[in-house]
């Protein structure tokens, strides 16, 4: 291809890319148009020293080119203490000042940081609550929890604009990232974990959502749409929702959390009391021990040699095959523990019921109604290979 047309290329490719957009130069929410300043204002500093330099490099390259004979020739220099100073002196003033505003916005853009205003020089009214969103991050889809409406939606967030969001966001199975680019930056939803993320939606319109970090073969799909629409228009969206006749309970939920592509978007009408906390503690299924208490138990001592038996088959596949507390099927920590410290952690999760048994080694817990279910068998064959190895070492000794 010859240069005149290469040339002529540029003005169209140029009408072309006219027409993109980038949610990230021309966000809709105030912490991320603070963001995109932060942007330009690095680039800016840094383009001081870069530019300059490019230029001169161009003016030295023509003005000591071997054709130009009036150019000085000095073979012998090597040094200049006011040229070193201009080196060394405009790239530490850019530094320096490249420091302090990264200083200032990482505290001021902290994602934990509650919205001091939203928008610039408005800030947030002592009577306007902040809507609470719930995120859970499936596989590959996002799951959105209104704990105020007492509703749930999946891959779909609706937002009423000039009101500061509260987002809680976990995750179901593996790291995740939340990234609604219009909105604010990506931050991380882990599984046994809750991170949060504080934005405001100042325009009104349809922005998309993401998931900003690879999770698996449908990570491509794992998108959603955000709304922002009027006060009017999302009590008119809340009452549409609490219509539906889907109900978000933990066996719905443990249905929706399986892995699925390209999910349209549901809504559920009302959801179970502290499923949410249950999903942070890992211990949606009732008879699954939570993080919570089991921080709890190890806290008191743990379960000492006791705790080998408390095991319990996984849900997901179901079937005979799956009763086993040892071997190539999956299975978790069965819950035991009902103490006031644990439920007081679990938020609003039923407590289990612990039936009187033979206290256990560590701090005495009880075992509860799901030890029950348990393989026998399996328990008896390590019951004798720990007999085994005891008169063995007792035998060496």
């Amino acid at each position: 291809m010859s240069r005149p047309i290469k040339f002529s290329l540029v003005p169209i490719l140029a009408l072309l890319l006219a027409g993109c957009s980038s949610d990230v130069i021309s966000p809709a929410g105030d912490i991320a148009m603070q963001q995109r300043d932060l942007i330009i204002i690095a680039t800016a500093l840094m383009l001081l020293i870069i530019i300059p330099v490019m230029v001169l490099v161009v003016l030295f390259a023509r003005k000591y080119r071997e054709g130009n004979k009036a150019a000085k020739y000095e073979p012998d220099w090597d040094h200049s203490t006011h040229l070193e100073l201009v080196i060394w002196a405009a790239p530490l003033a850019i530094i320096i000042c490249l420091g302090a505003v990264t200083w200032v916005s990482t505290h001021l853009l902290d994602p934990y940081r509650e919205l001091g205003r939203i928008a610039p020089g408005q800030p947030v009214a002592a009577q306007v609550e902040p809507l609470e969103v719930e995120v859970v991050a499936l596989d590959w889809k996002w799951m959105f929890i209104y704990p105020q409406y007492d509703l749930a939606t999946v891959n779909e967030l609706v937002v009423p604009v000039d009101r500061p969001i509260s987002f809680k966001l976990t995750s179901s199975t593996v790291m995740n990232s939340f990234y609604i680019p219009a909105m604010a930056g990506m931050i991380y939803a882990m599984p046994g974990m809750q991170t949060r993320l504080h934005a405001v939606i100042n325009v009104p319109g349809e922005y998309k959502g993401i998931a900003a970090h690879y999770s698996g073969h449908g990570f491509s799909g794992m998108h959603f749409v955000t709304k922002g629409v009027s006060d009017s228009e999302f009590d008119a969206w809340v009452a549409d929702v609490k219509a539906s006749p889907d109900m978000l309970d933990r066996n719905r939920y443990l249905d929706v959390a399986k892995p699925s592509e390209h999910v349209p978007v549901m809504h559920f009408a009302g959801v179970e009391s502290g499923l949410y906390t249950a999903v942070v503690n890992m211990c949606v299924e009732r008879d699954k021990m939570c993080v919570s208490e089991m921080m709890s138990i190890d806290a008191q001592g743990g379960l000492g040699h006791a705790g080998v038996d408390n095991l319990a088959p996984a849900l997901y596949g179901g079937g005979e095959k799956n009763r086993a507390p040892f071997g190539p099927q999956k299975t978790y920590v069965a819950a035991i523990c009902s103490t006031d410290e644990a439920i007081a952690m679990t938020g609003k999760l039923p407590a289990i019921a612990a039936p009187d048994s033979t206290p256990l080694l560590g701090r005495g817990l009880s075992r509860s109604e799901a030890i029950a279910t348990v393989n026998q068998p399996a328990l008896a064959w390590l019951a004798g290979k720990i007999a085994s190895l005891e008169t063995i070492a007792a035998e060496a000794l």
